[in-house]
């Protein structure tokens, strides 16, 4: 009787620190330390990917980009010098005897790589990695030859003139894959036109694509919100916040339109706290990647003020707890969408594969335990 009530002592202690600060007190193995640290060390034993599939890829794609950054930022953050020593040779043969991996800049999935070299920079200072970094990053506004200018179609002319990147495509997806980029270059760099153009793309794509209800379609003329186009939305448009300079011209519409999406992805949170394959569709499967792009987005505006800790915070809480209890014992996370192009179709977004251990899905659990440290 004494180990019942001295246990129920200890779980209203548990309950009532969660609600003071829901972002502690995690259950055993269920802590941001512990879980990025098994993701991580899970990255670094995995060979290059291409989607998932162990092969030679003929270059590194985004999913493994966004996984390694995820995994540097966590390994910073957590103090794990080790993993990140790892994370770091992981990357050394692609100046040499890999060097054939590194994608080229010719749109955005593979431009964001640039990234990775740019967090590498701001952790241990060496310059070759700045320059690659940089040199995806300006390649991504560099105005075509007048040749390949001519060869665009007439409304990416119409973007390129207004000064927006010539990789521009009304795809979500895109605000987390430009905007990542050259928000890393203005951090690396303090130089302001990263960071201006970062702002104005995400502007027009707000501008363009943001529905009434908050979300967004998975492209104009595909009229779904799936779950992890929304999820790059979300994820992107927190990190470019995170790093927008407060008096920023942009910041108040970026603003605006980041706290509409977090209010309808309150609502639509399942009980479970998951969220759907399409969003706004209960009778669509729980997917985990969009799951842990929305949690990362709701704990980074929780902790920078950004949204109300006492509605939002107990809300990432459960996406984060939701999120771990889909990691197997591998620290490889189930129910991932596969990689997904877009169709008019609802039945095809019910019936996309679900994948365990793919790279869309370990990435936004890292940016999750990352934003748990900060």
């Amino acid at each position: 009787m004494k180990t019942f009530v001295a246990s129920l002592g200890l779980l209203a202690t548990s309950l009532l620190a969660s609600a003071a600060d829901p972002f502690s007190d995690w259950p055993a193995g269920k802590s941001p330390r512990e879980i990025g640290a098994r993701v991580t060390k899970r990255f670094i034993a995995s060979p290059h990917q291409n989607f998932g599939k162990p092969q030679p890829p003929g270059s590194i794609t985004y999913p493994e980009v966004c996984t390694w950054w995820g995994a540097l930022t966590f390994s910073k953050l957590a103090g794990e010098k080790e993993l990140s020593a790892q994370l770091v040779e992981r990357f050394l043969p692609l100046f040499g005897a890999e060097s054939r991996l590194v994608p080229k800049p010719v749109h955005v999935d593979p431009s964001v790589f640039g990234s990775v070299p740019l967090e590498i920079y701001q952790q241990i200072g060496e310059k070759p990695y700045l320059h690659l970094g940089l040199h995806f990053a300006d390649r991504q506004w560099q105005r075509p030859s007048d040749e390949a200018y001519q060869k665009l179609s007439p409304e990416v002319r119409g973007w390129v003139d207004r000064g927006l990147s010539w990789q521009t495509r009304l795809w979500i997806d895109d605000m987390f894959m430009i905007t990542m980029l050259q928000a890393q270059a203005f951090r690396a760099t303090g130089d302001a036109k990263y960071i201006d153009r970062a702002a104005s793309e995400m502007v027009f794509y707000l501008d363009e694509l943001q529905r009434p209800n908050g979300l967004f379609f998975h492209a104009p003329d595909v009229p779904f919100f799936w779950g992890r186009g929304n999820g790059w939305m979300a994820a992107g448009t927190a990190e470019l916040l995170r790093a927008l300079p407060e008096k920023h011209p942009h910041r108040a519409r970026i603003m605006e339109g980041y706290r509409k999406m977090m209010e309808r992805l309150l609502a639509t949170q399942a009980d479970n706290g998951m969220w759907h394959q399409l969003v706004d569709d209960p009778e669509s499967w729980t997917e985990t990647s969009c799951t842990g792009m929305f949690t990362f987005a709701f704990i980074t505006g929780v902790k920078h003020g950004w949204l109300p800790a006492e509605t939002y915070g107990p809300a990432a809480r459960k996406g984060w707890l939701a999120l771990t209890d889909h990691l197997n014992e591998n620290a490889d996370i189930r129910d991932v969408c596969q990689g997904t192009n877009k169709t008019n179709d609802r039945e095809f977004y019910l019936k996309r594969a679900r994948l365990t251990g793919d790279m869309h899905g370990q990435a936004p659990v890292l940016w999750s335990a990352s934003a748990l440290l900060r």
